[in-house]
């Protein structure tokens, strides 16, 4: 019987989402923003030499045919990748009125979004006071910290010392429909920040906000902070059957890794195998070389998107990239006959771009283990479909198969 694993390569766009220009970065439209072709005019030019050097270097995937997609996606020009496509090759644009994770992922399975998410304002404060004093109610504080844009990074920085001395949550969101909120794992406590997300969520849920998102921090402000592994995201469940839950309702097991398992509220989904992108990288291994026969395996590499694309730093977002090429090329002899592996994205996340939010942009839509075939422009929906069509399993959303 037949496999497939889908790879979802958080944020690695490529360009010419038709409706770029009604999407923005702070006052700016995301029309021309194109995460791969950027990222590889800047190694092209030497600008992303730290930790690596040269043209951006990604055999792999270009082998399945990623510079062709490209080039079917956008008009930006980039350098390289003119190897003739040896397997599975097209694009997609999203139709989901966000550039968000939930919708980047329920989308390619099987269920547009149906709603139009609820987004913060990018105001200080950002949040009503009614969220704001229950968040602190919730956490037993006196108040919240922060109630701003942020990125996590900046933020915990930011207000880690206060947030240590007050023992306050620091409450932050982005352009993504998102409350997020950090605190020390040994000062306030893992668990208790978990409950204190678990409580918040069904309140932001009923204004669709996507996720409640706890991002727990280790350090001191002598140290500095650094955020951990168990960030867990509390996401609104999908209101229909999706590809995870025809694949379990026909018989076969539904692997998650990364992500998935938060962003499906682990709906349809038998296992799940978390960590960072190195461990997940052999979970996925462990995966190919084992899953059982009808399964569907579907993983997220989440560190693109979260260490790389909001930080604009475009020459880790390359070193990532190239790395990842390099695992990957472990892993395609590994699949065995009738299988099938489609690699793509949920949006951009152009590092040369102004701002610090995700872009809407096309992304790639690849495949091994069956042959060359372009698919031309297709829609995320399109990618359940298919998927389901090679497991032999009735498709239930709007998609149409590509195979």
């Amino acid at each position: 019987m037949p496999r497939a694993f889908l790879v979802v390569m958080d944020s690695v766009g490529i360009g010419g989402a038709p409706d770029a220009s009604s999407f923005f970065n702070g006052d700016l439209p995301d029309l021309g923003s194109n995460t791969l072709a950027h990222i590889a005019q800047a190694c092209a030019a030497g600008q992303a030499e730290v930790g690596r050097t040269g043209p951006l270097h990604m055999p792999n995937l270009e082998f399945l045919g990623l510079g062709s997609a490209m080039r079917l996606a956008s008009g930006v020009p980039f350098p390289g990748m003119e190897m003739k496509p040896r397997g599975l090759w097209g694009c997609a644009a999203e139709v989901s009125p966000g550039k968000d994770t939930p919708s980047g992922h329920w989308e390619p399975a099987g269920l547009p979004v149906p709603w139009n998410w609820h987004f913060f304002p990018d105001t200080t404060p950002s949040f009503p006071s009614e969220i704001s004093a229950l968040a602190a109610d919730l956490a037993g504080t006196e108040g919240i910290l922060g109630d701003c844009h942020a990125p996590g990074t900046a933020i915990i920085e930011r207000l880690g010392a206060a947030h240590m001395q007050s023992g306050w949550p620091i409450c932050y969101t982005s352009a993504d429909s998102v409350f997020q909120i950090a605190a020390h794992e040994e000062t306030f406590g893992l668990e208790r920040l978990l409950k204190l997300c678990r409580d918040l969520a069904p309140h932001l849920h009923a204004m669709k906000v996507g996720r409640v998102i706890a991002r727990p921090f280790v350090g001191s402000e002598t140290d500095g902070f650094t955020r951990t592994n168990n960030r867990r995201d509390f996401a609104i469940a999908p209101p229909r059957p999706v590809l995870t839950n025809w694949v379990q309702e026909a018989g076969g097991k539904v692997h998650a890794i990364g992500k998935i398992g938060d962003i499906f509220t682990m709906s349809g989904i038998d296992t799940l195998q978390k960590g960072a992108d190195a461990e997940l990288m052999q979970h996925l291994a462990d995966r190919v070389e084992n899953a059982e026969d009808g399964s569907l395996t579907f993983a997220n590499f989440v560190e693109f998107d979260s260490v790389y694309g909001h930080r604009r730093d475009i020459a880790g977002y390359a070193r990532a990239l190239e790395w990842f090429d390099a695992e990957l090329g472990k892993l395609l002899p590994l699949l065995r006959e009738g299988d099938l592996m489609i690699l793509t994205a949920d949006h951009g996340n152009d590092p040369s771009w102004p701002g610090t939010d995700h872009t809407r942009e096309q992304v790639p839509v690849l495949g091994a283990g069956l042959g060359p075939k372009r698919v031309g422009q297709v829609a995320f929906a399109d990618v359940a479909a298919s998927i389901a069509a090679h497991l032999g399993v009735a498709a239930q959303g709007p998609g149409k198969s590509f195979l």
